[in-house]
């Protein structure tokens, strides 16, 4: 392996150098513990190491699409039978996965060796990664900000060369608001594309997908071929694809597009002018390439969307800590979570099934209208995040507000705070950074987001592309070809690479 640099290649070219014999699978599983050995205690983006088992699986022989090619898997949903997966909450310490989750049993046919979990934050229930448990991880690209969550571990991982693709997983934003912030390429696929099960069919009722974080447009679009199709547990048919992901990520758009686009926050929120600058500078470079290009908003009621999604999200964690008692053996305390973690169970509990079932009928009504928006439109165009990475600690809540979500908690007093109106003001001030995802994941459309500008202090800020359901294949070719542009952010320069 003389001359060999490891974090030069993409998954897919670790893989064709292990396919002609240039390298050994356990080379690359050495080379990947070095690189992480000596960035993650400055990241903090891996929590459990699986080294032996990873040396050990690195001399079995591998074949597939990605032979050999070290990956980290994302600690939550995606579980390996008889190691912990926590989901960021010292509630799980102590519980092992059953079995193999269907994400990784479709990822070992893939070839891919697994050296261990990434940070996130407890439960994954919100866009930056700062467990109580674990501690914060860092921005590659800077180390006094945010990657982003829920899946900023795995986006820190891979943006600092430590693996060059890592699980991912998307309700909200997860994939795509960490590969904003960490100059990555992430992609949420369609509603049903990549499997949840078996002990699910729907993750989030159908808002949350599973799929990974890449610096390639390639890595991206190889993995999709290798995890989508039916499942025994899913709860939704998807439509088919026959054809090869990574054959459209590598083909020419063979028409111009219509596209729209918006740099308005659909909650009425402020945007951050280097957030418009990128779309207003993607949009430039499609107008070269030919495209019609027209400013246009999604046809949609921002505000009834978020408060849908709030709906859905209450009601998640009020169950998600109900479920605890089968792993603690008794009913859940706010001492068993993070204090944010119970106000939100409180606030589910507090949540009528009516409430819940009109809030489902907004994702539908949604989903209507803008599959009637794509008819005209191949493309929708919005900043991927409104705000640059924040500051680590700079989202976690004011010490008044801790004291009231202390305070709230014990007394168990969710439905009060709904009828102040102050549940509003909270969402509403974390949902302002990161406001133009979660239309996706209730609609269940394919989105993307994509490294298309640097701030003037060096942070990368992403362009988010949705589009029609099922039309992974579109939003693919479109990556491909703005990958070759200047504008495409070379996450290999950043300081840690």
């Amino acid at each position: 392996m003389k001359g060999f640099e490891y974090k030069a290649y993409d998954g897919l070219g670790l893989a064709e150098l292990v396919k002609r014999k240039e390298v050994q699978p356990g080379e690359l599983v050495e080379e990947a513990i070095k690189v992480m050995d000596t960035l993650n205690p400055k990241l903090n983006a891996v929590i459990n190491k699986l080294y032996d088992k990873a040396l050990k699986a690195a001399d079995a022989e591998r074949t597939g699409a990605f032979a050999g090619v070290p990956m980290l898997l994302k600690d939550i949903s995606q579980e390996i039978e008889g190691e912990p997966i926590t989901a960021g909450s010292k509630a799980f310490l102590t519980y092992r996965a059953k079995t193999d989750s269907e994400y990784v049993r479709r990822l070992r046919k893939t070839g891919a060796v697994f050296l261990g979990q990434t940070n996130v934050p407890e439960f994954a229930l919100v866009a930056y990664t700062e467990p109580a448990h674990y501690g914060p991880t860092r921005n590659p690209w800077n180390l006094d900000h945010t990657p982003g969550g829920s899946s900023g571990g795995s986006a820190a991982a891979v943006a600092s060369g430590m693996v060059p693709i890592a699980g991912a997983n998307d309700g909200g934003g997860s994939i795509r608001i960490p590969a904003a912030y960490c100059g990555l390429f992430g992609l949420k696929p369609t509603r049903g594309r990549t499997p949840v099960g078996p002990n699910y069919g729907r993750a989030w009722q159908g808002a949350s997908a599973e799929h990974v974080l890449t610096r390639t447009v390639r890595d991206s679009a190889a993995m999709l071929d290798q995890l989508h199709g039916h499942e025994k547990a899913g709860a939704f048919s998807i439509p088919v694809f026959e054809g090869s992901y990574l054959q459209a990520a590598s083909t020419p758009l063979d028409k111009k597009l219509m596209i729209a686009y918006s740099v308005t926050s659909p909650i009425g929120t402020e945007v951050h002018p280097e957030c418009r600058e990128a779309v207003l500078k993607t949009v430039r470079l499609l107008e070269s390439m030919g495209h019609h290009v027209e400013e246009k908003d999604a046809p949609v009621d921002g505000n009834k969307i978020a408060k849908s999604y709030l709906t859905m999200y209450f009601g998640e964690t009020a169950a998600l800590l109900s479920s605890l008692e089968e792993v603690l053996g008794r009913k859940a305390t706010p001492s068993d979570v993070e204090p944010t973690t119970w106000l939100l169970g409180l606030l589910g509990r507090a949540t009528s099934a009516e409430e819940f079932v009109l809030s489902i009928r907004e994702w539908d009504k949604a989903a209507y209208q803008l599959e009637n928006f794509h008819e005209t439109y191949d493309f929708y165009l919005t900043p991927t995040t409104a705000f640059p990475p924040a500051r680590i600690g700079e989202l976690e809540p004011t010490s008044a507000e801790k004291f009231l979500i202390n305070t709230v908690g014990k007394m168990g007093l969710g439905g009060m705070l709904k009828k102040a109106g102050i549940v509003d003001q909270i969402a509403q001030k974390n949902l302002a950074r990161t406001p133009f995802t979660q239309l996706a994941n209730l609609t269940g459309q394919p989105a993307m987001s994509m490294p298309l500008h640097l701030t003037a202090e060096g942070l990368p800020v992403g362009v988010q592309v949705m589009a029609a359901r099922g039309r992974e294949d579109l939003l693919l070719q479109l990556a491909g070809e703005l990958e070759q542009s200047a504008h495409w952010v070379d996450v290999q320069k950043n300081p840690l690479f």
